[in-house]
C-alpha cells in the first residue's frame, strides 16, 4: 500500500475546551511525498522501517501506529493470526506532514486485503478516527476540509496541479507542545489578538482558489495557526521562511505542527528553481504536487 503525506493548506484552531483538545478548521491538500507499507503473514504483529528520512523517533514495538492499526483490524474482524508490516517512510517524522497518519491508514488497507477480513469501508473509516485525527485523511486523500478535531471530513473540488517545495528538518516538534505552545501564547497576548473562534471555519477564498487551481490565490488565502508557536519552539524555521520567500516563493508556511515548511511556487519550473536556490543553503529539500489520492494498493 502507499500513502500520502498532506498539507495543511489552510488551519485555524479554535479556542481550549474543558476536556483539553480543540476544535479545528483545516484544508488539507494530499501531496506526492508518500510512505509505502508492505505486509506479510506471520505468528504475530511486527514492524520494521527503513527509508530516507530520520526514523530514530519510530517506536518498533506495539506503541508503533501501524501495529496499533493492524490490532484494531484483528480486534473488529476476529481475525487471530499476525502480520509482518514493512514501512518504507519518505515522509517526515513528527514533521507536521501526516506520516504516522499515512502509515495507519496504508496498514489499515494492507491487512484487510492480506487478512482477506473484508471490513466495509465505513468500519475502516471509523478504526481510522480512532487512531487519530489525521488519519481519516490519509484514507481517502485529495483535498478535504477537516472540522471537529479534523477527521469530520467533506471533500474539497481542487482542479489542476499545486507545485510544492518542502524543506525538511532534522528535529522534530511534538504536536502536543506546539498546540500547548499556542495556547500559552494565546494567554500573554490575550489583550492583543482577543478569544479563540469556538467554531473555526475554513474561509470561502480558500475553497475557491481550490476549486480555481490558482496557485496566486492560494498563496494569499494560506494560513496556520500553529505557525508561531512552532516558531517559537523552533525559531530556525523563521530564517527558512525567509530564505524560501525571497527566492520566488509565492508564499510559505510551517506544514501542521511543524517543523515542515511548505512552500507553494508557480509552477514546476519555478519549483525547481527554489528547490535549487534552497539547496545551495544546505536544507532537506523536495519537490512534490498535489492533490493526489489516498492510501492505495501498489501492484507488484
Amino acid at each position: 500500500m502507499r500513502a500520502p503525506g498532506k498539507i495543511n493548506v489552510y488551519l485555524e484552531v479554535g479556542e481550549l475546551l474543558d476536556d483539553g483538545y480543540h476544535d479545528v478548521a483545516i484544508a488539507y491538500q494530499a501531496v506526492s511525498l508518500c510512505d509505502d507499507v508492505r505486509v506479510r503473514h506471520a505468528d504475530d504483529l511486527s514492524v520494521a522501517v527503513s527509508g530516507s528520512v530520520d526514523l530514530a523517533r519510530v517506536p518498533l514495538d506495539a506503541t508503533n501506529i501501524a501495529v496499533r492499526a493492524a490490532r484494531l483490524v484483528a480486534e473488529a474482524s476476529g481475525y487471530r493470526g499476525g502480520a509482518a508490516i514493512e514501512i518504507e517512510k519518505h515522509v517526515p517524522v513528527t514533521g507536521g506532514m501526516g506520516g504516522g497518519s499515512a502509515d495507519a491508514a496504508a496498514t489499515l488497507l494492507a491487512v484487510d486485503a492480506l487478512w482477506e477480513t473484508q471490513l466495509p469501508r465505513e468500519q475502516l473509516l471509523e478504526l481510522a478516527r480512532r487512531l487519530g485525527a489525521d488519519v481519516p485523511f490519509a484514507f481517502t486523500g485529495g483535498t478535504a476540509i477537516g472540522t471537529g478535531r479534523g477527521d469530520e471530513l467533506s471533500p474539497a473540488l481542487a482542479q489542476g496541479v499545486f507545485h510544492w517545495v518542502l524543506v525538511l528538518s532534522d528535529v522534530g516538534l511534538s504536536t502536543p507542545a506546539v498546540y500547548a505552545e499556542l495556547d500559552a501564547h494565546r494567554a500573554r497576548h490575550a489583550r492583543d489578538i482577543g478569544p479563540a473562534d469556538p467554531r473555526p471555519v475554513v474561509p470561502a477564498q480558500v475553497l475557491q482558489a481550490l476549486r480555481a487551481g490558482d496557485p496566486r490565490m492560494l498563496a494569499a488565502a494560506m494560513h496556520n495557526d500553529l505557525q508561531a508557536a512552532a516558531l517559537h519552539l523552533e525559531p530556525g524555521l523563521a530564517s527558512v521562511l525567509e530564505l524560501g520567500e525571497g527566492n520566488g516563493a509565492l508564499a510559505g508556511i510551517v506544514s501542521g505542527s511543524g517543523p515542515t515548511v511548505a512552500f507553494l511556487a508557480e509552477d514546476a519550473d519555478a519549483a525547481l528553481e527554489l528547490q535549487v536556490a534552497l539547496t545551495t543553503a544546505q536544507y532537506d529539500v523536495v519537490r512534490a504536487t498535489g492533490p493526489v489520492h489516498g492510501a492505495r494498493i501498489l501492484a507488484d
